[in-house]
């Protein structure tokens, strides 16, 4: 039975990026990785030495985001006493991005985010990071979040705000407001 409504065509519909294909199949490889790794070490040692690896890794994933936490706290606190911008590239999102894969269970994720405290790593990380994000605001199309973006980032000349206050004169000469305004809500 058919509604009269019509159906998007195979060629109508927008092309899935690469990511939303693969990014699925990457998360189930990772976790067939991970189990087989465990039960790997666990048939090579035992179970309780696996357990204590990953209560080990989650109890150090939880110190070192406490600590980027703290660390990234104290960095906004004392540029706000001073009146200056945040230090950037100061690495505490990576740090707490390698605090995070300690505390999920797994071997693989445990690496990785000890690889993620490693200083080294962290700068050049980094700085792949900002120029991906430098390179895809650049080719933003009009309309879009990235465009939004570019748009907030743009510098003003003087950087000078003015602040001022709109007045409406509904009598010639009467500066004076007459009386208590309406709310501005509906």
């Amino acid at each position: 039975m058919t509604t009269g409504a019509s159906t998007r065509s195979a060629a109508a519909r927008p092309p899935r990026s690469r990511l939303r294909t693969f990014l699925p199949l990457g998360i189930a490889a990772w976790l067939v990785l991970e189990i087989w790794l465990l039960t790997v070490v666990a048939g090579a040692s035992s179970g309780l030495t696996v357990f204590l690896l990953l209560l080990a890794g989650f109890v150090l994933g939880a110190v070192v985001i406490k600590r980027a936490g703290r660390r990234a706290f104290q960095n906004l606190s004392q540029a706000v006493q001073q009146g200056t911008a945040p230090a950037s590239g100061g690495g505490s999102g990576l740090m707490m991005l390698g605090g995070l894969l300690l505390m999920i269970p797994g071997l693989i994720s445990d690496a990785a985010g000890l690889l993620l405290l490693v200083p080294p790593v962290q700068r050049a990380l980094g700085r792949y990071a900002e120029r991906t994000v430098e390179r895809k605001l650049r080719r933003a199309a009009p309309g879009t979040l990235g465009d939004a973006f570019q748009q907030a980032r743009m510098h003003r000349p003087d950087g000078k705000v003015v602040q001022g206050e709109v007045i409406t004169r509904d009598e010639p000469g009467g500066d004076t407001p007459q009386g208590p305004r309406p709310p501005l809500t509906r």
